[in-house]
């Protein structure tokens, strides 16, 4: 059984419960995607699947990957990506649809995804650094500081926090909750945000550490003293 889809982050909004209670959600425009070659641990060393996002608009491929979806007798995509497959499920070939509708409502998932670019930055930003004085005259404001010693080790050492390009890298929100499932839409909607900017490609998978949630514990009655 395949465990993640691709799709493209729509937006944010919100979803309200029966009683009231909002949630922040983002919707994603989940699949619908085509399976164009499936990996097996006899060939490939391990189970998983190649997925590739049908969109309405035909995509253009080189002639090496004409033949490649060609063998699988999908048409090309423009977007690709690569997904693990559950041991012990159905087998998986080439052709074969993947929807939405391999999750549910209440499930758990992790959301992948390229972070929005922040461009250069300071240290301040970046790092969190807190910076100089702000008053007396002081000239140092934003400034890193000491980057090391002089006399040993006479050199910067390996990650050193200092400014430069932040964001755009690839980024993974762990156990986000299905709040809703469109399979007439393809749509999914997840509580809380991910990352990346609207129109992005993600690749929303079954999550692959449940975080354990907190039950409220009740406190049972005192017995009265006597």
């Amino acid at each position: 059984m395949v465990t993640g889809i691709i799709g493209r982050k729509v937006g944010m909004t919100q979803v309200f419960d029966a009683d009231g209670t909002v949630h922040p959600a983002t919707v994603i425009k989940a699949g619908p995607c085509v399976v164009v070659q499936a990996k097996t641990a006899q060939t490939d060393g391990y189970e998983a699947v190649q997925l590739g996002l049908v969109e309405p608009r035909p995509a253009k491929a080189t002639r090496a990957m004409q033949g490649h979806f060609k063998r699988a007798s999908v048409p090309p995509a423009r977007v690709t990506r690569e997904v693990r497959v559950a041991a012990g499920g159905d087998a998986v070939k080439a052709g074969d649809p993947v929807l939405v509708s391999i999750f549910a409502d209440g499930e758990r998932v992790d959301v992948i995804g390229t972070g929005r670019g922040k461009g250069f930055q300071g240290v301040v930003r970046r790092h969190h650094f807190g910076g100089g004085a702000a008053t007396h005259g002081s000239m140092f404001h934003r400034a890193p500081g000491s980057i090391g010693a002089s006399s040993f080790p006479s050199r910067v050492v390996k990650g050193m926090r200092a400014a430069g390009r932040m964001g755009g890298g690839r980024v993974t929100t762990l156990n986000l909750k299905v709040l809703r499932v469109d399979p007439d839409n393809h749509l999914l909607v997840v509580e809380g945000g991910v990352p990346g900017a609207p129109e992005s490609v993600v690749i929303v998978r079954k999550a692959a550490a449940l975080k354990k949630l907190k039950v409220a514990q009740v406190e049972k009655p005192k017995k009265a003293k006597k």
